[in-house]
């Protein structure tokens, strides 16, 4: 019997069973690279920001012509000022100018912890008509007085930015938990575009006033089918 052979003869029990101490790379971190044939997701991570007292997230780099569309998601963005709101802009020139024209709609639910308070509602307050300003995408996310622990997670998808022939158009969902007489989940769905055949090539997010304490910001690119 061969050297080969015989070590794997011994690396299988009587019971025809592979010893574990034969297999080499058995953790997922001693994994440096997958075969082709492995699918790995739609999405593919191309940079992600934490927020630490930051005025703004901005990505200035990976929107381009590599994915006709592309991915943020928000995980816990905490606000360090009360009663502001949630919001980005776009960029036509790398990021020196967040300007773009946009016309939007918006519209958000509520219900408390209590089970005293619901609705379902046109955010008239929360739409733009050809209107550069940021869009805001989650109303009042208070950090409250003693309620350290609200926050609002989400995403937004932004269609095709590099695009030189047709508007921009975005869908974001964002969901937080909003401080009150009782404490609210809150809602928000936001659509519309960016009004420009410019290619979009950066964007910034920030609240309306003050920092953002804390959160991750992710920017993935959607695989072209």
């Amino acid at each position: 019997m061969g050297a080969i052979a015989r070590a794997l003869a011994n690396s299988i029990t009587t019971g025809g069973v592979v010893q574990a101490s034969a297999i080499n790379n058995t953790s997922v971190s001693s994994v440096t690279a997958l075969p082709s044939g492995v699918d790995t997701g739609d999405l593919v991570l191309i940079s992600s920001q934490t927020a630490s007292a930051s005025a703004s997230i901005e990505f200035t780099s990976g929107l381009d012509s590599t994915y006709d569309s592309y991915v943020f998601k928000f995980i816990n963005i905490h606000p360090a000022t009360d009663d502001v709101y949630f919001q980005f802009n776009l960029s036509t020139d790398g990021g020196s100018n967040y300007n773009v024209t946009k016309t939007t709609t918006s519209f958000e639910a509520y219900h408390n912890e209590s089970d005293s308070a619901t609705n379902l509602r046109y955010a008239t307050a929360n739409d733009l008509a050809q209107s550069t300003s940021d869009q805001r995408l989650i109303d009042l996310i208070p950090t409250g007085s003693g309620e350290n622990d609200m926050c609002a997670s989400g995403y937004l998808q932004l269609s095709n930015p590099s695009s030189t022939t047709y508007v921009k158009h975005f869908i974001a969902s964002v969901q937080a938990n909003v401080a009150g007489s009782s404490n609210y989940s809150w809602i928000s769905h936001t659509a519309g575009y960016g009004n420009t055949t410019s290619a979009v090539n950066a964007i910034i997010f920030r609240t309306s006033s003050g920092n953002i304490d804390d959160g991750i910001i992710s920017l993935y690119g959607v695989k072209k089918s």
